[in-house]
């Protein structure tokens, strides 16, 4: 019920957003990096352990201000992935600190990578629907092997005409991790002029690096 109210709320603020933008023909969106870490050797005892360690991290695009949208998976995790019984939802987070927390950090404390996008009216739209569907039906089990984080977040991407297309059982290899899709994202941001925002991660803690 409360993720309801959150999509709900979302949906409607989203879909205000690109009321405005359509006349404009130019918005952004956000997508958010949270990088992978281990504590560092001095700090082990007393350092949070976060799953997938220096290939961890996470991903998620935030649609409309305080309003981040993810790819999680629900219960125990399948090795493979599944048509039935799928154990994943797009979460729908209303305060960012819920995001940047994730891994067990707190939000000041982590590093993180911002890319905002800029994108048409026409791309708000798309994702507006993608939005509105995949957050009532996941399209896709979350699994080991399978879809996670950083390949629902290209899959996102690429409907939008952002990123290029794979198809399914290709995306699971090419973005098997958010390194892979945030390295990919970083040099187009590059070569396209996209602002990024970083911010540094604590010194006791060991991290990714692009």
């Amino acid at each position: 019920m409360k993720n309801n109210i959150k999509t709900s709320f979302c949906l409607l603020l989203f879909m205000s957003i690109s009321a405005v933008i359509i006349a404009q023909d130019t918005a952004t969106i956000k997508v958010h990096f949270l990088y992978g870490s281990i504590p560092r050797l001095a700090y082990r005892k007393t350092e949070w352990r976060s799953s997938g360690g220096i290939m961890g991290g996470h991903v998620g695009i935030e649609l409309a201000p305080n309003c981040i949208m993810d790819f999680m998976p629900v219960g125990r995790v399948h090795w493979v992935a599944r048509r039935q019984n799928k154990r994943s939802k797009f979460a729908v987070r209303t305060n960012p600190d819920d995001f940047w927390s994730i891994s067990g950090g707190h939000s000041a404390h982590v590093k993180k990578a911002t890319v905002v996008i800029p994108v048409s009216a026409a791309q708000k739209q798309v994702l507006d629907s993608i939005f509105s569907v995949y957050t009532t039906n996941t399209p896709y089990d979350y699994a080991f092997i399978g879809m996670r984080c950083a390949a629902a977040t290209h899959d996102v991407l690429s409907q939008m005409g952002i990123m290029p297309t794979y198809g399914p059982h290709k995306i699971y290899f090419k973005i098997f991790y958010p390194e892979r899709l945030r390295k990919r994202l970083l040099n187009k941001a590059r070569q396209e002029n996209w602002t990024v925002l970083y911010q540094k991660g604590s010194e006791r803690r060991r991290w990714d690096r692009d």
